[in-house]
């Protein structure tokens, strides 16, 4: 099978996504490819004619069976391989979503994820990650804190009960 991915003539353009659930992020570990066996956030490819928010949601449905909730950019990264002779075999542009999670426990999807973890940000540290995860994660935690105003007089919960977003 002839991956188009190997050896390209640009970038590809993928999302990832920061799931922060009860204090813990949802952790993937990869089954195939390059990063077989590192840890890293949930994601994939941008297909054309979707939006950024689009992808992230569709590729962790499709990977962990979670449901999510995008709040904003937590960051970037770009992974760039190189063959021996140091010409690039891959190279990837991703853009990490700060996400809340809604539901959903997370069941890998085999073919692409060969275990999930819900971790609390100090334990990643003993993990093989993927370069620059400790500090999405942060970013992330930092957005979702930030999302998570306590607004009074919500109607949801009745004059002056306020709720938390």
């Amino acid at each position: 099978m002839n991956d188009p991915r190997m050896y390209p003539d640009r970038p590809f353009l993928a999302v990832s996504a920061a799931i922060i659930r009860d204090g813990r992020v949802l952790i993937a570990r990869r089954a195939k490819g390059a990063s077989t066996g590192v840890f890293t956030l949930p994601g994939g490819m941008v297909e054309a004619g979707e939006t950024l928010q689009e992808a992230v949601v569709r590729e962790v449905q499709e990977e962990t069976g979670v449901a999510i909730e995008p709040l904003g950019l937590a960051g970037q990264r770009e992974f760039i391989t190189r063959d021996e002779s140091g010409r690039v075999s891959r190279h990837f542009v991703i853009l990490c979503f700060a996400c809340s999670w809604v539901s959903g426990e997370g069941t890998p999807l085999l073919e692409e994820l060969s275990e999930l973890r819900w971790l609390r940000p100090a334990e990643l540290s003993g993990l093989k990650t993927t370069e620059g995860l400790a500090e999405i994660v942060e970013s992330a935690f930092r957005l979702v804190e930030a999302n998570s105003v306590v607004i009074p007089g919500d109607r949801a919960n009745g004059p002056g009960q306020g709720s938390a977003r």
